[in-house]
Formats: C-alpha cells, sequence, structure tokens
C-alpha cells in the first residue's frame, strides 16, 4: 500500500493564489486515481482472444494467463460470434461483485460496464478494439503499484494556462487517432481548440470520448522523448462557453496509461496535434520512458 505521506500535497498557502491550489489539487486527484488497487498501476497482462475457447489460469500454457495466486487451470473463455462467455472449472472460486460464478456471458468495456471476474487479488475483464477482444488482467498487489513513489513534474506556471477559442466544425470532423497497437481509430472532433503562445497561434483537435463530459486532447510537443513520454500526452478542456472560449491549462498535461505499464492500448496523437514548440508544463514522464 502507498503510504500515506504520498498524498500530502500541501495547497498553497498564497492568498489568492487560486490556480496554484486548483492545480495542486488536480495532482493529488491523480495520484488517488492512479494508486487506487484497479487503478493502471495494477494491470499484469493482456490477452488477445481466439475465435472459440481460451484457456485462463496462472499455467503458461493457457491462452490468458494470470498471476499467482490464481490456480494453474481455472477454465475458459469462449469467443463466439463477437461475445464471450466464461466456463469455470469445477472448485475454482471465481466471483463477479462478490457472486460465484460457474458460467456467464460477459459484459465488455464497450458497454457501460464491464463485468469483472475476481480471484483474491486478481480480476479481470473483457475490453473491446473494434471487432477484436481481450482480457485485461489486474493485480492489487503488483509490484508496479507496490513500488510506486509519485510523479514528477514541471513547476505549476499560469503562462501554461490559456484562455483558448473553440472553432467549431460544422459538421463535426472524423479525425484518424492512431494507437500503440499499431492500428488506428476515426473518432469525432466537433472543433478546434486555439491558444496563443509566443505571439503565434496553434491548433488542436479534441474528440469527443465516451463517459467523459469534457473535450478530450490527445498532444505531442518538443519535450516528448525528454522531459515528457514519447509518445506524447493527455489533457481535457471544458466544452466552450456561449463566446466560444475555454480553458486549456498544460498543467494539467498527464501521461498515458502506457507510460506505467505495456499492457495498455493507449491512443497516440493524430498528426494535427503535434506542436512545434515545447510545452513545458504537466507531468514529465515515468521510470525509463
Amino acid at each position: 500500500m502507498i503510504a500515506a505521506a504520498l498524498f500530502a500535497v500541501a495547497l498553497s498557502s498564497t492568498p489568492g493564489d487560486a490556480h496554484r491550489a486548483e492545480v495542486e489539487a488536480w495532482r493529488l486527484r491523480r495520484l488517488q486515481r492512479l494508486s487506487r488497487p484497479d487503478g493502471w498501476l495494477t494491470l499484469a497482462g493482456l490477452f488477445w482472444l481466439d475465435e472459440g475457447a481460451n484457456s485462463f489460469g496462472s499455467d503458461k500454457a493457457n491462452r490468458v494467463v494470470l498471476p499467482a495466486p490464481a490456480p494453474p487451470c481455472m477454465g475458459e473463455l469462449v469467443l463466439e460470434h463477437g461475445s464471450v462467455r466464461v466456463r469455470v472449472a469445477p472448485g475454482v472460486a471465481l466471483t463477479a461483485r462478490g457472486k460465484p460464478v460457474t458460467e456467464m456471458a460477459l459484459k465488455t468495456d464497450a458497454d457501460t460496464e464491464p463485468t469483472v471476474l475476481d480471484y483474491g487479488p486478481v480480476g479481470f475483464h473483457v475490453i473491446q478494439r473494434r471487432d477484436r477482444f481481450a482480457i485485461r488482467v489486474k493485480n492489487s498487489q503488483s509490484p508496479a503499484l507496490l513500488q510506486f513513489t509519485g510523479l514528477d513534474s514541471f513547476p505549476i506556471s499560469e503562462a501554461w494556462r490559456f484562455t483558448a477559442r473553440f472553432e467549431r466544425y460544422d459538421p463535426p470532423k472524423d479525425v484518424v487517432v492512431p494507437n500503440v497497437m499499431g492500428g488506428a481509430d476515426i473518432e469525432k472532433c466537433p472543433g478546434a481548440v486555439v491558444f496563443e503562445s509566443g505571439g503565434k497561434a496553434y491548433r488542436l483537435e479534441p474528440v469527443i470520448e465516451q463517459g467523459s463530459e469534457d473535450l478530450f486532447i490527445i498532444f505531442g510537443d518538443k519535450t516528448n522523448g525528454l522531459e515528457t513520454y514519447g509518445a506524447g500526452r493527455f489533457v481535457y478542456v471544458k466544452w466552450p462557453d456561449a463566446e466560444g472560449r475555454t480553458v486549456l491549462d498544460f498543467n494539467k498535461a498527464y501521461n498515458p496509461p502506457c507510460v506505467f505499464t505495456p499492457y495498455a492500448t493507449c491512443p497516440l496523437p493524430p498528426a494535427a496535434n503535434r506542436l512545434p514548440i515545447r510545452i513545458e508544463a504537466g507531468e514529465k514522464t515515468y521510470g525509463d520512458h
């Protein structure tokens, strides 16, 4: 368990420094999310399913290999015609929401909430990427979580907080968003977020993320591969107000899950979102990335 001291991020005592307090509170929430027993630091495996029966358990001969203390052979995950069912071997105490499971259909992350199967500290669920299905494995005793010591970031600066204008696309534009698996997705972009730095205007194209009330920006800049993660970073902005304005705060730029684990399926910056400048704000890279 992460020491409580990790979260002892003191809010600024400077009177009126609302921006600093806001960003420091955001950073605290970010640390808390990362360090949850089901957060990104607990990822322990990603296994793509074949059509038909896929065995699972801790034995390395299985199609889906789970970490200890999972038993060697736990049953089968059956992929048929775009749906996945689990068939549990006799005597295996697998649960879903605390209730024993013998056989059931599994919801994926494309649904409102995936079905999470648990065995002690090990949990797993189905993810869907277009017409492909995989099992994402988490372990609340993961070394990545137990050894986590926090994040490094650039100093907070209002110089990297911009009042941006939103140039709406009517209709929304299709944007090609590549991913770390070598594929790409077509996402809807409702408009461009335009900000000015050093006397020049720059444009970023956000996408609409399922389940989020904000606009999601995947961007790259000239710090990538140096101070920051080589594959880019993420930042959210609010939908624009009635006058087409929003706030773009790079102090809240953060690393994608792929900086922490090889088992994530992260999107990469679209071509239009690779900025030709250094954004010296937000999270720096983590570990050896």
